[in-house]
């Protein structure tokens, strides 16, 4: 097959003119230049492509079969140019407008989806893919190009990603809402003797320092289950036990009919975060994650 030169989209533009027209000084006032050009271009056009576009009858250009099928190829060309420009603009508006974004399971059942609403409500034209991982699976895949922004429970170590706190809470108490200890304003270490612990089956910061306080203080429980953190509050809802996770969790995924939330002592603190690579450190979907956070709950 023999080199094709375009060189210039304006050769296309011209033809497109001409083929519309169909004569060379009605061409050449609509686009302001000379005849003696819309000449030149057709003749170069003709000859990068190989083959004749119009034949000349009576001072008049009758298009070829070749010329129909090339002006519908440039219509749909001009039409891609046209989204292209929209794109262009968006881009210079908003940003990027085809997200990555990835959460742990701590923010991703309500919280980070409320931020993602909020955000579409600003600017519906984000792309957002969004899946909820670990918080060390969120810093990897950030830094490997997988996602774009991530939210993670702090602290986290990377060497190329910008990590902002975005809030601090204290862990609350699950309670099933007829246990009597639903009946108590605040929940201690001592009240988890002789009971059911619920606990994440992943490495919790929460049950982590509630089982370090059990044992430090010789406290006897009367069993544990491990679940998934999307089913605790449900186990905990059915009696199964007492359970202790951040209040994010607790207010996304609760059935307060069912389940009472109190706050515990000694407080064990969780700070999240959102991670993501410098490059986007300007970036206006970053911005507007940061601007529409919804409210941290506070414990019943």
């Amino acid at each position: 097959m023999s080199q094709i030169n375009l060189n210039s989209l304006k050769s296309l533009i011209i033809f497109k003119v001409l083929y519309e027209t169909g004569t060379a000084t009605r061409t050449a006032k609509d686009l302001g230049i000379t005849q003696s050009g819309v000449s030149r271009s057709l003749a170069l056009l003709e000859e990068n492509i190989g083959m004749p576009l119009f034949t000349r009858y009576k001072k008049r250009l009758i298009t070829t079969p070749e010329a129909d099928e090339l002006y519908g190829e440039i219509l749909g060309l001009l039409g891609n140019l046209e989204e292209m420009k929209h794109s262009i603009v968006a881009l210079r508006e908003f940003g990027a407008s085809r997200i990555r974004l990835a959460a742990v399971p701590g923010l991703g059942f309500a919280f980070v989806p409320q931020v993602i609403a909020a955000v579409l409500g600003i600017n519906s034209g984000y792309n957002i893919s969004f899946d909820i991982l670990t918080s060390s699976e969120v810093v990897r895949a950030v830094e490997a190009g997988q996602f774009d922004a991530g939210f993670v429970t702090l602290p986290v170590s990377s060497q190329t990603l910008i990590v902002d706190k975005i809030c601090e809470v204290e862990a609350v108490c699950l309670v099933p809402i007829k246990h009597p200890l639903a009946n108590k304003a605040q929940i201690s270490t001592d009240d988890f003797k002789d009971q059911h612990l619920v606990i994440p089956n992943q490495p919790n910061l929460a049950a982590d320092q509630l089982l370090m306080h059990i044992a430090k203080s010789n406290i006897r429980i009367s069993g544990k289950t491990e679940a998934n953190i999307a089913a605790i509050c449900s186990l905990v809802a059915h009696n199964v036990g007492m359970s202790l996770i951040n209040p994010i969790t607790a207010y996304d995924l609760a059935n307060l009919d069912k389940v009472a939330i109190r706050p515990f002592k000694p407080a064990v603190n969780y700070s999240f975060g959102l991670v993501y690579k410098r490059s986007w450190s300007g970036n206006q979907f970053i911005k507007l994650l940061k601007e529409n956070l919804p409210a941290v709950p506070k414990p019943l």
